[in-house]
């Protein structure tokens, strides 16, 4: 097998064939260290790569298994996450030139629950400033492996380019308004994003507490419900975190999806999105029909309003985050998270409480749709690859409403799964007419990861967009 073969096989391969002793960790990690060496310059997916550390990893996996000390699925496996989860000793800037030299002096639970079921820490993955919309201008944003000219997805874009290009076999990604879904769908890889409270936040640098996702992003379902099962459950430290049992996620992912009533609606699709991304959807329904699922038509509770107050709601709490460095140290920020707090800052009370209401009678009316269905497919954007040039003339118009519908727009089918906290699982789904990307996502009740994963990873059996990588 060629070293790009091997790093591209699935998480749960790489597991099994070294837990199996048919290689070892430490041969895997400097396989995937050579190829970070190799494309790291023309990538630029990691912030920072802790070669030391996962040498040292991969040698106590292997001396583990050596004495038959098996911890799951992701034991001796290499791995990286977004540089916003606290690894302790080892720079934590999450994406922001003011934490450059920030070392915190604990893990966050989830680097610690990766650790402990064996995982190898590659490195920490870059994103976009305190994980809003754009990177900071002192840093030169992640390269999308499929096209240099087109976007990566934000803010989890060093997860996106790195588990797409073979630097790790699966990632740590966060998601706010999309941040999971947008660069799952540019770089073609599967991305999860829990139910709010299913993963601990104890660690993670936020950028608004109540809206925040930590998830896997992979190559399959499958091994996103392997890195879910070490991930998710109740933490003392984080009193947000679920206190509800976890599944196996892995011991069901198998089973038929007959009988699963999956809705779709079609006009709101059609009307927010283009043909690539309409098409992506159909395919995921025509898949899933074919495998027994039965496809409904429904109406999704209107998204307008909480589209509308995303930012509202995500600039407030992202103010209060930085209530410490911002405005007092505002010449270290970027222009585009400057101005989120400055709008966060300007948010009355009476305008807090509306948006909460809103957004409380949204989640209700959703959590009621899903009384009759068991999922919902929906496309994952707006335009389908769009190129850096088409997103930067989208945020530079000179009207601000023209700049806040095109930004509404793109968060159509996502922030709306944040506002309500639901699950959402994004799969590649298809390509464009040049070839490049097109996912789709599905999205389920609360704390029921366990039926998208199923509805995924069946799909993904009966099709091979997942497994497409990109010319590099």
């Amino acid at each position: 097998m060629t070293t790009t073969e091997l790093a591209y096989l699935d998480l749960t391969d790489a597991g099994r064939r070294v837990q199996a002793r048919e290689m070892s960790s430490g041969e895997l990690t400097r396989d995937l260290m050579q190829r970070i060496e190799a494309l790291q310059p023309r990538l630029k997916a990691y912030a920072t790569v802790t070669v030391d550390l996962a040498l040292a990893q991969a040698a106590q996996a292997d001396a583990d298994i050596a004495r038959g000390v098996v911890r799951g699925p992701l034991h001796g496996v290499p791995v990286a996450v977004k540089d916003l989860c606290f690894t302790k000793g080892i720079p934590t800037a999450g994406g922001m030139a003011i934490y450059r030299d920030f070392r915190p002096k604990h893990d966050a639970t989830v680097v610690t629950r990766l650790r402990e079921a064996g995982a190898v820490l590659l490195g920490k993955l870059q994103l976009t400033e305190g994980a809003f919309g754009a990177h900071h201008p002192s840093i030169d944003p992640p390269v999308n492996p499929w096209s240099a000219a087109h976007w990566t997805g934000v803010s989890s874009s060093g997860s996106g380019v790195a588990t797409a290009a073979g630097l790790c076999f699966g990632s740590l990604g966060s998601d706010t308004g999309g941040s999971i879904r947008f660069p799952s769908t540019m770089n073609n890889v599967t991305g999860l994003k829990p139910t709010w409270g299913r993963v601990s936040r104890h660690g993670v640098f936020a950028l608004a507490e109540s809206l925040d996702h930590v998830g896997p992003m992979c190559r399959s379902a499958i091994d996103c419900a392997a890195m879910l099962g070490a991930l998710a459950g109740a933490d003392a430290d984080d009193p947000t975190a679920a206190p509800a049992p976890v599944p196996d996620y892995l011991a069901g992912i198998g089973q038929s999806v007959r009988g699963l009533r999956v809705g779709i609606d079609r006009k709101l699709n059609a009307a927010g999105a283009d043909t690539d991304l309409v098409a992506a959807v159909e395919e995921g329904a025509r898949v899933l029909a074919g495998l027994g699922a039965e496809i409904r038509d429904v109406a999704l509770p209107s998204p307008d309003d909480v589209v509308r107050d995303w930012r509202g709601l995500c600039a407030v709490e992202a103010a209060v985050v930085h209530e410490a460095t911002f405005p007092a140290r505002e010449a270290e920020y970027g222009p585009v998270l400057a101005d989120l707090l400055r709008a966060g800052r300007s948010v009355g009370g009476l305008d807090l409480h509306k948006i909460l209401l809103r957004r409380a009678g949204f989640t209700g009316a959703l959590a009621r749709l899903f009384a009759d269905i068991d999922l919902l497919l929906m496309p994952a954007m707006d335009h389908a690859a769009p190129t850096w040039e088409q997103m930067r003339a989208r945020g530079a118009q000179a009207d601000p409403a023209a700049v806040r519908a095109a930004t509404e727009a793109r968060l159509r089918f996502t922030s709306p799964f944040d506002m309500s906290g639901s699950p959402t699982l994004t799969l590649p789904g298809g390509r464009t007419k040049a070839g490049l990307p097109v996912g789709f996502q599905i999205v389920g009740r609360h704390m029921d990861e366990a039926t998208i994963l199923r509805a995924g990873h069946a799909f993904q059996q009966a099709t091979d967009w997942h497994r497409r990588r990109p010319p590099i």
